[in-house]
């Protein structure tokens, strides 16, 4: 589950939109919360272009979520702006159950940079916020990317122009977003980036095992004030759990995952909890000895 994007009184220059580049061809936009790592590939000239239209629209982007962040941490209030509405849209099918548009934020983010950036002369690009990233992909092009994962387990997804897939997002409770559920992570693969983002989240908060007296939960608001979650208990500190648990818990989330993917949210899922692998939808794994970049 995303979290907050309220500054704790930071000094002004900390939260000025920055961009800077990096080695490998890689575009480098920061501002506060947002840390996004971007590349696009094609003509030179085309990427320079690319590359400027980024910026250019990652400036404004900050301001645009503050300026409605009330109805964004709100479960269903009313939302103007061009990335509000993509977040909103993303976790509407996810209800009945508890999800605010803050779900999809990082994945969001990621979809309106890409958006704006790619161009004629662009042949394939990602914008990476934070884990969630925005692909696109030419005819007859593939990208391989790195998924947040376990020593030893399968790191790496190739998606291939080909595939229904332009996005792809981890949740889980290790991660910098608060979870309701257990899971280590939990990568999915998705039509958008924004899509990915919010079942990733509701995928992760279902892997659980509810009641279990080893898991340490507190209220998300004792931890951050401000939190989309309010008084909601997330997940702090996990035991070593028995094979039988970890079977438990896995099958919760697979169900919810299956679910997602049988009415079309998602495409695929990888759950993972301490050394335990459940999929769904032939998510395409690579080991790591065959990875590249």
């Amino acid at each position: 589950m995303a979290g907050t994007l309220t500054p704790k009184a930071p000094p002004a220059p900390v939260w000025a939109a920055q961009a800077a580049r990096l080695p490998g061809g890689r575009l480098h936009l920061h501002q506060g919360p947002i840390d996004i790592i971007a590349r696009f590939w094609g003509d030179p000239v085309a990427v320079a272009a690319a590359e400027a239209r980024a910026v250019d629209r990652f400036s404004s982007i900050l301001n645009e979520l503050m300026s409605e962040i009330s109805a964004l941490r709100a479960e269903e209030a009313p939302v103007h702006g061009d990335i509000a509405r993509t977040m909103a849209l993303a976790v509407a099918p996810f209800r009945p159950a508890f999800v605010t548009p803050m779900a999809a934020v990082a994945g969001a983010v990621a979809e309106a940079v890409l958006r704006a950036a790619a161009g004629p002369g662009i042949t394939r690009a990602y914008v990476n916020n934070g884990g969630d990233i925005a692909l696109f992909l030419s005819p007859e092009t593939a990208l391989t990317c790195a998924i947040a994962n376990r020593p030893g387990m399968p790191d790496r997804i190739t998606i291939r122009a080909a595939d229904p897939v332009r996005g792809i997002a981890t949740s889980g409770w290790r991660g910098r977003s608060f979870s309701l559920g257990i899971a280590d992570s939990v990568t999915v693969l998705a039509a958008s980036a924004a899509m990915a983002d919010a079942a990733a989240t509701m995928i992760a908060n279902a892997v659980d095992l509810p009641g279990h007296p080893g898991i340490q939960r507190r209220g998300a608001q004792e931890i951050q004030p401000d939190s989309d979650l309010g008084a909601r208990q997330i997940t702090v500190a996990v035991p070593r759990f028995t094979p039988g648990e970890q079977d438990e818990a896995l099958a919760r989330g697979l169900a919810a995952a299956e679910d997602f993917r049988q009415r079309g949210l998602v495409e695929a899922a990888a759950l993972f909890l301490q050394g335990q692998i459940r999929t769904t939808g032939g998510f395409p794994m690579l080991p790591q000895e065959r990875a590249h970049v």
